[in-house]
């Protein structure tokens, strides 16, 4: 069998498993796991590229995904009427305080003499910034989140279009990607996945806890849409005939079209950006990243800037999986840092990485539809397999009640099979790297 008709298989494979799940379950569950398919093909394009084209282990997608949809936050919501006005310039200007005192103490280290006095100096330099920036900070976010608390307390955003949102959630993914790769990338890739997640869960603590960013764990609701709401579809007299007339009540027919135009723009993006990190790993780029990452002491002595490579990379990656966090925030028509957990957004991409086919971008898609698919639909099946088992026993023996509530551990454990069956059978992946 050709590796053509192979993929061709895979992919026809999964086709109908969400056609299935269509037609056995329901359109809205399929369409579902469509879009968060679509989605998580995106987020492990960004892995993908940094491990399978690098050789980074990064364990902080968290952190570049709730950038993302930060993002989304900052750009289309409207502002909040009296915050800038309460505290906002008090606010930008304690932030610009903070940047200028870091500059200061750089600036305080590369210019004293070594020894005593630049330690002192640098010490004074942070510490004086730090009460001065607390002092311009504390009360201008006391104002700010005193406005309407209970439905807002927060700056908001600039009000412009979500679909806007969505590179700028890759800007901002890019930009702490810099910063994090500027200070890490020297390390050995155990302690580069240690820094990565620390730095992930700090800034899921800071969303958390700065409300007058994003209200923090109070969550922000009511994003703008990029598709018009089920309500309006209800109310306009043409949908209403037209899905009359195909057999189709009104309120499912509004809410598969509104699940089809999110499938649809998800589907141009991963597009778009398969065409280009396709390009990428053909082009004399991607085979040089492939050599310095199968041999980073020859690749440098061949004159490559191996640490430069490793950050460009990083960058893009990091990138792509802002642009998803964005995209997924868009899906969920709401911020909810509570919800941006190490195992949904480290340990499933990686899987869909390592199943799908390290260092190959196809495999990667493949790996992300498959396996967000047995997320969704493991414990339910799970759980009807569970019942069909325990059918004969009595209700209340303890065997059956045992049964049935380990089918919640049914996701788990289906993970860790499929991750070991094809670590057994194919370890570079369902359709492995070239």
């Amino acid at each position: 069998m050709t590796d053509t008709m192979r993929n061709i298989l895979y992919f026809g494979f999964v086709a109908l498993l969400i056609l299935g799940t269509g037609i056995f379950s329901s359109w809205n569950s399929a369409l579902f796991i469509l879009n968060f398919g679509l989605i998580s093909a995106i987020m492990a394009l960004g892995v993908n590229l940094q491990w399978g084209f690098a050789g980074l282990f990064n364990v902080g997608i968290m952190g570049f995904v709730a950038l993302g949809g930060l993002a989304t936050v900052l750009v289309s919501m409207p502002p909040t009427p009296g915050a800038w006005a309460a505290g906002g310039t008090g606010i930008l200007l304690a932030l610009i305080l903070g940047a200028a005192t870091i500059v200061a103490a750089v600036l305080a280290y590369a210019r004293l003499p070594v020894g005593k006095l630049r330690a002192v100096g640098v010490i004074a330099v942070l510490v004086i910034g730090f009460f001065v920036y607390r002092s311009v900070f504390d009360p201008a976010v006391g104002a700010v989140e005193a406005v309407n608390p209970a439905l807002e307390g927060y700056l908001g955003g600039l009000g412009l279009p979500i679909l806007i949102a969505w590179p700028v959630g890759g800007l901002f993914a890019a930009g702490a990607a810099w910063l994090i790769g500027k200070t890490a990338l020297g390390l050995r890739s155990d302690y580069l996945a240690i820094a990565t997640l620390g730095i992930a869960e700090i800034i899921i603590a800071v969303m958390k806890n700065e409300d007058w960013l994003a209200r923090g764990v109070k969550n922000v609701s009511g994003l703008p849409r990029p598709a018009p709401y089920e309500i309006d579809l209800q109310n306009d007299a043409g949908f209403v005939e037209s899905a009359t007339r195909l057999g189709f009540d009104p309120v499912t027919a509004s809410t598969l079209w509104v699940k089809l135009i999110y499938a649809g723009l998800f589907a141009v993006v991963l597009v778009v950006l398969f065409v280009l990190v396709q390009r990428a790993l053909h082009s004399p780029w991607g085979r040089m990243m492939r050599a310095i990452r199968d041999n980073e002491v020859a690749a440098e002595a061949m004159g490559k800037d191996v640490t430069a490579r490793h950050l460009q990379v990083f960058v893009l990656g990091s990138a792509i999986c802002g642009i998803a966090g964005a995209m997924m925030t868009t899906l969920d028509g709401q911020l909810t840092p509570g919800t941006y957990q190490p195992l949904r957004f480290t340990f499933l991409v990686w899987v869909m990485v390592i199943v799908g086919g390290s260092g190959n971008n196809l495999g990667a898609v493949l790996g992300g539809f498959l396996i967000w698919w047995l997320w969704v639909m493991v414990e339910p099946i799970g759980l009807s397999l569970m019942q069909f088992f325990t059918s004969g026993m009595a209700d209340g023996y303890w065997l059956k009640d045992h049964l049935m509530e380990s089918a919640a551990h049914m996701r788990l454990l289906t993970m860790g099979v499929v991750l070991l069956l094809v670590l057994r059978f194919s370890p570079r992946g369902l359709i492995p790297e070239r």
